[in-house]
């Protein structure tokens, strides 16, 4: 009986992958070929078996297929380190979102560009990881008094993020060079280069693994630190490597697409619908969710004032504020 139940969770479980792998291929030749210029397939094929290089092809090739994969990229890794912080703090309300993570990186970020010029984006990586650590320091300093509840700490990440976000938009008017910082701040994929890409994606590798390596001991955790100390987990190295994911995975996206909100925090709670509490499942689950959400957002942030371009950002955000609210309600006092 029980080798058929694990037969048919891995036959879910496959299922389940593939069937996202289909919807984020989708969403990739949705968003290659969505947009105010139009590109036909036959014709970037002729060109491109001719070697000759032509507009379309030229938009194809350095605009919108790195907007798709860093899309993609950006997703996976707010999901998956939504994923990280719902387990490791086991609660339903956790995200890099919710937690300050995102708006401290975001404020760091601006402030190396006002007072460090000529910084260099690769270079902003690292104040990306500083202010995703003051952020999430900022919130559980904060929430830690008087005890800690799952709704208080979500309550206090929500008003440290409006505060940090506000700071940094007070930052940005007061230094009209920089204004443009404001459309990235709300968190855009638009004008991804192929730098963009290769700027992340080492940094997104050795997050996701690490995710990956920690899946197992993430999903001892969620049954509380007593019984995961009693069946052999280090609890602190853990709970340590679990913050750097999030600082890795939540950090290097900030810096390249800004504050692309709330994937983090729905992504997870859907994986876990859909193939239970196995965090060795909702690790690859919640990636390729992420991928396929954000890109998807990005293609209908295309199309909301269409020829006109909006935030990815402004998408998700339509999208999680409901849900986060529902959680508030209905789960905010609920272990994960």
């Amino acid at each position: 009986m029980q080798k058929t139940t694990t037969r048919q969770r891995k036959g879910t479980f496959v299922l389940i992958m593939i069937g996202l792998a289909i919807l984020l291929f989708i969403g990739l030749l949705l968003s290659v070929f969505t947009g105010v210029a139009s590109l036909e397939i036959r014709s970037l094929v002729t060109h491109w078996l001719s070697g000759e290089y032509s507009k379309e092809l030229l938009i194809f090739q350095t605009i919108r297929v790195p907007r798709a994969v860093l899309g993609a990229i950006i997703g996976a890794n707010l999901a998956v380190a939504g994923a990280v912080m719902q387990a490791v703090t086991r609660n339903p309300l956790a995200s890099p979102q919710v937690f300050g993570v995102n708006a401290g990186a975001c404020l760091v970020v601006v402030l190396a560009i006002v007072f460090l010029a000529d910084i260099g984006k690769a270079n902003l990586i690292y104040f990306a990881f500083a202010g995703a650590i003051l952020g999430g320091l900022v919130v559980f300093g904060f929430a830690a008094s008087r005890g800690m509840t799952n709704l208080k700490i979500a309550l206090v990440g929500m008003a440290i993020h409006l505060l940090l976000t506000s700071i940094t938009k007070g930052i940005i008017i007061f230094n009209e060079h920089i204004s443009n910082v404001l459309y990235w701040l709300s968190g855009s994929i638009s004008g991804a280069a192929w730098t963009d890409v290769q700027l992340i994606l080492p940094w997104s590798i050795v997050g996701l693994l690490l995710a990956i390596w920690l899946s197992g001991s993430l999903s001892v955790f969620r049954l509380g630190e007593e019984v995961a100390m009693g069946l052999g987990q280090k609890i602190a190295r853990v709970r340590l490597l679990s913050y750097v994911v999030v600082v890795i995975l939540a950090g290097s996206s900030v810096a390249v697409a800004g504050a692309v909100g709330f994937v983090g925090l729905m992504v997870p709670h859907i994986a876990r619908r859909l193939v239970g509490t196995d965090y060795r499942v909702v690790i690859p689950v919640s990636a390729l969710g992420g991928a396929v959400l954000v890109t998807i957002s990005d293609v209908l942030a295309r199309l909301i004032s269409y020829p006109f371009e909006s935030p990815v950002g402004i998408v998700t955000a339509l999208l999680g504020t409901p849900f986060f609210l529902y959680l508030a309600r209905k789960k905010g006092r609920e272990m994960v």
